[in-house]
């Protein structure tokens, strides 16, 4: 979508490179609560079911929600074959760092909670390149697929869409989300390896929740639980939806999700702060 409201940033890993990165910030002024950023997944934009109702029930409360979009997705610069994890997150952080007014809550969707978790293990590790991002207060996974190039993409493809990778550089694949395939390209998977987490275990600097359904095709929902142990710290829950699938855009699905953030905001609250 592309409304009176977009507006852009440039990004520009390379001179003369500039990336413009669309976005929609509804900034409440003067409120003490932390804001919320979405993070939309693979192919994904930022006016999709869960982040629409996000952004009605931010409004209802006097929350401040900023959203955004990749590079070759919704009304961003580029072409989606040309991404890489490593522009998407470049892009994250610029407009973190540009965009959002305050602390913030991160919330993100599949891919979004990919680049969240790295964000989160930068702040954890010291990295300078998170030095001048606001304070994040907490953070919401929803069917989080980290390290989707290589667990759920390389690893499970089959044998001929491996050859087709190496040999022609790039692969359609098929998904139950929209009628064209998506193409995956060897750059993709390749320049991902630089951002796994893999067995790395961190201690997030804020409390983090996550969402996920058991009857996830895309993502097993054992892979949350396994990031579940992954996060260090007495302040990480995971919530698992029965019947639920990879999108979580029912409506008893929103619901969920409304309730997980605003106990979010509750425990935000209840400072001391997080050990």
């Amino acid at each position: 979508m592309h409304n009176e409201n977009t507006q852009f940033i440039a990004v520009n890993s390379e001179p003369g490179a500039n990336r413009r990165i669309a976005y929609l910030n509804a900034h409440v002024r003067n409120s003490d609560e932390p804001g919320l950023v979405w993070f939309p997944g693979l192919n994904s934009t930022m006016t999709g079911a869960k982040v629409s109702a996000l952004s009605e029930w931010a409004g209802q409360t006097g929350r401040s929600v900023l959203r955004f979009e990749y590079s070759g997705h919704g009304s961003s610069d580029g072409e989606l074959k040309d991404g890489t994890i490593g522009m998407w997150l470049e892009e994250s952080l610029a407009i973190l760092e540009e965009v959002a007014h305050g602390p913030q809550i991160l919330i993100g969707s599949s891919m979004g909670s990919w680049l969240i978790l790295l964000i989160l293990r930068a702040i954890a590790n010291g990295d300078p390149r998170v030095k001048n991002l606001p304070t994040i207060e907490g953070a919401f996974l929803i069917a989080p697929a980290w390290d989707m190039t290589e667990e759920l993409m390389w690893k499970q493809f089959p044998d001929e869409a491996i050859r087709v990778l190496e040999t022609q550089g790039f692969y359609e694949y098929p998904t139950r989300y929209d009628n064209e395939p998506y193409t995956i390209t060897r750059q993709l998977i390749e320049e991902g390896r630089n951002h796994l987490i893999g067995d790395d275990k961190f201690k997030p600097p804020c409390p983090v929740r996550i969402m996920h359904g058991i009857n996830d095709p895309d993502v097993p929902w054992l892979h949350a639980n396994k990031l579940s142990h992954m996060l260090l710290g007495e302040n990480v829950m995971l919530s698992l939806i029965q019947d639920g699938d990879h999108r979580l855009s029912r409506e008893k699905d929103i619901k969920t999700m409304l309730y997980i953030i605003n106990d979010l905001y509750r425990s935000i609250s209840q400072k001391p702060h997080f050990i």
